[in-house]
């Protein structure tokens, strides 16, 4: 398997089990290295790990107001661990998008707006309605891309984006289903009759 492609590419096509595979490596990977910057004594008192939500901090203002230069090396190894690990998901999931034949623009409502709008829904107007409508929006977007992503299976023909990733290729007999990135029907020869031809001569005595 090209391992490089598979984590950081963006191209192709990855089934279920190497998305699930994708997220447990992802895991481990914070593991280690928060292990590495406790055992460092970079964590400071309040602890040290990786979470989602750092990457939607970013575009918060507000978030740059606690920063000291006594944090900052933790802060430095957070920033660069969660780059890493979001540019992982990222790749892996848009490659199980391209698995169901759809566009990796739908991280976007799949990823991006959910977070969008975890960090900045505390910023709302108090009126309870919309608090709950951010809140259902948030937990729909999430429920439907964890579905997509992680069981539901992808197109057994090969897709605009590639083969399937499992080698099984469906073909189809009854022409085009309107898409050109299926297989059309055409002539297989497996299926065709061994025809022996007639040899001409004399009855066999």
């Amino acid at each position: 398997m090209d391992w490089a492609n598979y984590l950081f590419g963006f191209k192709g096509r990855v089934n279920r089990a190497k998305f699930w595979l994708a997220g447990l490596i992802i895991v481990c990977w914070m593991m280690f290295l928060a292990l590495l910057v406790i055992s460092a004594g970079l964590g400071g008192k309040d602890g040290f790990g990786f979470n989602v939500d750092d990457v939607f901090r970013v575009f918060d203002p507000d978030s740059y107001k606690s920063l000291s230069w006594a944090g900052l090396p933790a802060l430095l190894v957070k920033a660069c661990g969660t780059f890493l690990f979001v540019w992982v998901y990222v790749a892996v999931a848009i490659k199980r998008l391209h698995d169901r034949d759809k566009s990796g623009w739908w991280m976007i409502p799949f990823f991006a707006i959910p977070g969008l709008m975890s960090q900045f829904g505390g910023r709302l107007p108090d009126e309870s309605y919309w608090i709950v409508a951010a809140g259902t929006i948030v937990f729909v977007l999430y429920i439907w891309a964890f579905i997509e992503l992680a069981f539901l299976p992808g197109t057994s023909y090969p897709n605009r984006y590639g083969p399937n990733p499992l080698g099984k290729t469906h073909v189809s007999r009854g022409g085009s289903h309107g898409s050109g990135s299926r297989a059309s029907g055409g002539w297989d020869q497996q299926s065709e009759l061994d025809i022996v031809p007639h040899k001409a001569g004399p009855p066999a005595v």
